[in-house]
């Protein structure tokens, strides 16, 4: 290629590098505006988008999720962003190293999830089953959710109904939550004793696996996607770093 043609070619890969990270930044300032308006009012966030995706992201706690992924998304934003703007090699190779961290990561999360399923839902469940008896009854948001998750899913908590024992809501009512009772038993028994009553016994933590299984196809081509974008990230950067000293 004659002189010309490399320099359109490295500045036509320099706007779209510039775009690129610039939409990952505001998407990431999205992301972490909705985070912190689940944190604050979580009950109005699944009353506008419906309890389905909750009952999903409740799961892994949405606001902290969505927080985490936001700030991540806008560092990388930015530094992809300014990296490409202002020519600068040190801009560019952070920002190769954060995608490269991350996907990593990615990878080695697949492997355990994929070599270890058993131990990864473990670690999930003692991770953020503690929440329920520590949060539930005293956290207006977090039980207003939790109750839309267990009714539009029909599961009674993580594991079963006694992640709810010690809950500061046991502890006021001693019953367990409504919607954990089978709508044949409520208000004609308390919610005191699954002996007496109908529960659901199965936890909503499976239940939701059995779905995420189900649509496992669909997981995997979005987990596809990101990665392709993220190798594709991080060979653009390369090349700008690489031929920073030729423009």
């Amino acid at each position: 290629l004659s002189p010309g043609a490399k320099m359109g070619c490295f500045t036509f890969i320099k706007v779209i590098m510039i775009i690129f990270n610039l939409a990952i930044f505001l998407g990431g300032g999205a992301l972490l505006g909705v985070g912190i308006w689940v944190t604050v009012d979580g009950e109005s966030f699944v009353d506008i988008f419906g309890a389905l995706s909750s009952s999903v992201l409740q799961v892994v706690n949405v606001s902290y999720f969505l927080i985490a992924i936001g700030a991540i998304l806008m560092v990388i934003g930015f530094l992809g962003c300014c990296g490409a703007q202002k020519d600068s090699k040190c801009l560019l190779i952070m920002f190769f190293s954060v995608v490269l961290i991350i996907f990593i990561a990615e990878v080695a999360a697949a492997v355990v999830a994929l070599v270890y399923t058993g131990l990864a839902e473990t670690l999930l469940v003692t991770t953020v089953g503690p929440l329920l008896k520590e949060k539930y009854g005293s956290d207006t948001s977090f039980t207003y959710i939790w109750n839309i998750t267990m009714t539009e899913v029909h599961c009674c908590g993580l594991n079963n109904y006694t992640d709810f024992t010690g809950s500061p809501w046991y502890n006021k009512y001693e019953t367990y939550p409504v919607p954990c009772c089978d709508n044949r038993f409520r208000g004609s028994l308390p919610c005191a004793g699954p002996h007496l009553c109908g529960f659901f016994r199965q936890g909503c933590f499976k239940q939701i696996l059995k779905e995420i299984r189900t649509h496992a196809g669909a997981v995997g081509g979005v987990a596809a996607g990101i990665a392709a974008l993220e190798i594709a990230a991080m060979a653009v950067s390369m090349y700008l770093y690489c031929h920073l000293d030729q423009k």
